[in-house]
């Protein structure tokens, strides 16, 4: 038996042991909130049971989906965010979308991830439900959320790092989990070089925008973009549902996502696993 064999069967081992799964992405449905930069999600029944019955009485519905890559939970292409002109690597941005698509750090080049993972919950660092409106998650709150769960992080890891302000996504309005006027809290540049620091793979938030937004600013300042994508060629994912882990304490787990091989795209829709085994 080959080393990569018996490896296999240590994971088929553990799936078979059982393992609970912890679903992060977000229902996809028309309405939902999202970044007003994209265009919003929307889906249509072109074909429903009846229009087209066959002579053994069998029909099919079929559907029509129209959205932007960075509407729901989504992961950012590294090709997503420029400054000065570059990608990350140093590539000349206009240069690299010439035929309206990136061949070389489009969303199609993001390998499936199967990592280590690990929940920061920084309210409960905090001693607190969630983080205040605008408010910005700063490297002391990780530290402090790393000590109190005792989960460091390591070189490779997807971070994925709670604010609270998730439990706002199904709110009846809205506009209050946009936050445009309020704010929204998230990490800001020191908190994106601290991740950084940490050679982090990934990293992931409970809001659209993964980093603070100041009441009244929406989306005009992105330093942690910047910092992360360009920079250092860290992908982000952004509108996670993380109350459940949140809610049972989970703070290490096999984490899992695969984006859609969108040849050319700048994020594409996600639907990320926490993995964690029973008993």
């Amino acid at each position: 038996m080959t080393t990569t064999a018996r490896h296999a069967d240590r994971l088929l081992d553990a799936v078979r042991a059982g393992v609970e799964i912890y679903d992060l992405g977000r229902l996809l449905s028309i309405g939902m909130p999202q970044s007003p930069n994209h265009p919003p999600f929307w889906l249509t029944m072109p074909r429903r049971h009846g229009d087209m019955v066959r002579a053994d009485g069998g029909s099919a519905a079929n559907d029509m989906l129209v959205m932007g890559t960075h509407v729901g939970t989504h992961v950012d292409a590294l090709a997503h965010v420029s400054h000065d002109g570059l990608l990350h690597g140093g590539a000349d941005a206009a240069a690299a979308q010439s035929g309206g698509r990136f061949t070389e750090l489009g969303v199609h080049t993001v390998v499936p991830m199967v990592r280590r993972g690990v929940l920061l919950d920084v309210p409960a660092a905090l001693d607190r439900p969630d983080c205040p409106a605008g408010y910005e998650i700063t490297p002391a709150d990780l530290d402090a959320a790393v000590d109190r769960q005792g989960t460091p992080v390591e070189p490779g890891d997807v971070v994925l790092i709670r604010s609270g302000w998730g439990r706002h996504f199904d709110d009846p309005d809205r506009t209050r989990y946009v936050g445009h006027d309020s704010g929204v809290p998230g990490v800001g540049a020191d908190g994106a070089r601290w991740l950084a620091a940490h050679g982090v793979h990934a990293a992931g938030a409970d809001t659209i925008a993964f980093e603070c937004l100041r009441p009244g600013q929406g989306h005009s300042s992105l330093p942690a973009h910047r910092i992360l994508l360009v920079e250092h060629g860290v992908y982000l994912i952004e509108a996670m549902a993380l109350e459940e882990l949140a809610r049972d304490a989970v703070h290490e787990f096999t984490f899992v996502l695969a984006p859609l091989p969108l040849y050319g795209a700048t994020g594409s829709p996600v639907r990320p696993l926490a993995v964690v085994g029973r008993g």
